[in-house]
């Protein structure tokens, strides 16, 4: 392996990247901690009944709910096969193109995230903004986005009723 030019991380840089990682796997793991225990779900499917609740008339073909939750095609369809066997999402075939699936959200599916959420956002607001003064929120987000300019911006939500 030619490691010539390679521009490796300071001192500094190490303890900042290692910090980073750290802190992503703990938030991220209270996180789904707090849907497990509460709502009964992994912040993947939490995830996916988002999406469909902010997609025009809650439904996304499979491949763009994939692209949005930053799921694979097959991880996409396992959980939306698991939340279909719990009556929160139904799949259909997609009128345009046979070979294309619709992942809806159910009205029970709506309702179990409606039920989900405020105990989702307060556990955001604990673990994220709590501990932060107004200026670091601010440049928390200056921070994640030039990070996302860097690596690709996601999916934007168009409706801004949607739960959160």
């Amino acid at each position: 392996m030619n490691t010539t030019g390679t521009r490796w991380l300071s001192a500094d840089e190490q303890v900042t990247w290692r910090s980073f990682v750290g802190t992503c796997h703990a938030f991220f793991a209270a996180i789904d901690a707090q849907l497990q225990r509460d709502a009964g779900m992994p912040l993947a499917y939490y995830e996916i009944l988002v999406r469909l609740s902010e997609a025009p008339g809650r439904a996304l073909r499979m491949t763009q709910l994939a692209q949005a939750t930053s799921a694979s095609k097959s991880r996409a369809s396992h959980a939306v096969a698991r939340l279909e066997e719990r009556g929160w999402v139904r799949r259909t075939e997609c009128p345009t193109d046979r070979r294309g699936q619709i992942a809806e959200l159910t009205d029970e599916g709506f309702a179990v995230l409606a039920a989900a959420a405020p105990g989702h956002v307060e556990q955001v607001r604990r673990t994220l903004f709590d501990p932060l003064t107004p200026g670091q929120i601010t440049g928390l987000t200056e921070i994640t986005s030039a990070i996302m300019a860097a690596v690709g911006t996601p999916p934007a939500c168009e409706d801004e009723d949607a739960i959160p």
